[in-house]
């Protein structure tokens, strides 16, 4: 493998020749459930990663909930890492983890100590989140402890994983409130996300983007993603960007939910992802079975393959500067501006508004911004409060935002896919 072993370096060796990384987002209380999902996994025809998805009690911490409904046999959403003994849990892993076929922990906590702590006693090391990323989609936290938290736990991963082991972490930036959030601030928060993991002692980490409503500005952001992370990460630092499959409402037929999946997989290829978290065909409806999951990934896998990438590798990042990059670099430097503290600085940038998410109801977002989507299908800025960038100007005569514009907003991905074959 290519260095020491981590989460990674499989990424990259397997971007080395030329496959692209798919995993799933699965998760089950029951170890014997989650163990054959693991194995499923590792056996599909793909090159494929592992994932213990959290459950919602473990989540916000509430472990007494999450013993009681397992005392009661109640299933839960998701593996309940740090209730379930690490022993039992490193019995799950046994004969299944190895360098061949790392496993991520996943999960949405604000809060994360007792997770990360977990994970490291089962022999883990790599997992996701960000002190940005996981507090103002998923409760009512305040930033300030939020930030707090995550630099402690960045520190604890960091510790508690034994050389030569590398631990691993993700930002989740990339995918806030899953939808309607204008590219250039998911790639700037997930790069401040990364520059933050950096300076609370990580050196292997992946930065996240998820598939918008339009390809071509898709494309533009990942670049950008994979071009700042150039500029600004520290030097021999371990990098990737990884690719959500669309985080918003999904197609409702077999068919357009298959067709967004496999335009998810055309674009990891064409603007150079690693990875891909693949969603399922099922999605609009339920949480999907170990056999649909398996279905995506190789579904994934083999559109990747048959996909046409840049003639040239250098050609992914020689792109000029897109506006989604002129848009990310200055929300970017705005907070670098701010200070040396990046924890303080992501704080004071969400008080003063200089980023703000649209239609996010955390108390600590300002809640000035608004987006839409433009003719073309690109999203833009149509109000951007005190952020370092200009809004949109529709054309004259355009219909403002309704409640009615919004609900249609948040559906046309799926309306689209749904009704025609629509072109990566």
């Amino acid at each position: 493998m290519n260095g020491a072993p981590s989460f990674g370096s499989f990424v990259a060796d397997a971007a080395a020749a030329g496959a692209l990384v798919v995993q799933p987002r699965m998760g089950f209380s029951d170890p014997a459930r989650m163990r054959d999902g693991l194995e499923r996994t590792k056996s599909a025809v793909a090159t494929t990663v592992g994932t213990l998805t959290i459950d919602s009690y473990t989540r916000v911490g509430d472990q007494d909930a999450a013993r009681a409904a397992l005392a009661e046999g109640t299933p839960l959403n998701g593996y309940p890492i740090a209730t379930h003994p690490a022993a039992l849990t490193r019995s799950l892993l046994d004969g299944v983890l190895d360098p061949g076929f790392p496993v991520q922990v996943r999960h949405g906590s604000s809060r994360p100590e007792s997770i990360i702590r977990a994970l490291t006693a089962a022999g883990l090391d790599a997992t996701e989140g960000g002190p940005v990323s996981y507090c103002l989609p998923y409760g009512r936290t305040p930033l300030a402890e939020s930030v707090d938290n995550w630099a402690r736990c960045c520190e604890l991963l960091a510790a508690l994983v034994p050389a030569p082991r590398v631990p691993h972490l993700e930002s989740f930036g990339g995918c806030m409130l899953g939808q309607l959030c204008p590219p250039g601030l998911l790639v700037a928060i997930s790069l401040l996300e990364g520059l933050f993991f950096t300076r609370h002692g990580l050196r292997s980490i992946s930065l996240s983007y998820a598939q918008q409503t339009d390809p071509v500005q898709d494309a533009e952001a990942v670049r950008a993603l994979r071009r700042l992370a150039g500029e600004f990460l520290p030097a021999g630092v371990d990098h990737h960007v990884v690719l959500y499959t669309y985080m918003g409402v999904f197609p409702g037929t077999e068919d357009g939910a298959t067709r967004l999946l496999e335009a998810s997989a055309q674009l990891a290829v064409r603007a150079g992802a690693h990875r891909l978290i693949v969603k399922t065909a099922a999605e609009a409806y339920r949480i999907p079975t170990v056999s649909e999951n398996v279905r995506a990934l190789e579904t994934a896998a083999a559109t990747a393959a048959l996909a046409e990438g840049p003639a040239e590798p250098g050609d992914i990042d020689a792109a000029g500067d897109s506006e989604v990059y002129r848009e990310a670099l200055a929300f970017v430097e705005a907070v670098l501006e701010l200070g040396d503290d990046l924890g303080r600085s992501l704080k004071l940038a969400f008080s003063r508004g200089l980023l703000d998410v649209p239609f996010c109801l955390h108390p600590d977002n300002a809640g000035r911004s608004r987006s839409v989507i433009d003719p073309g299908g690109r999203l833009r800025w149509s109000e951007v409060g005190a952020m370092p960038v200009r809004a949109y100007r529709p054309p004259s005569g355009a219909t403002p935002m309704t409640a009615d514009g919004l609900l249609a907003a948040v559906h046309d991905v799926a309306r689209r896919f749904d009704a025609v074959p629509v072109p990566a």
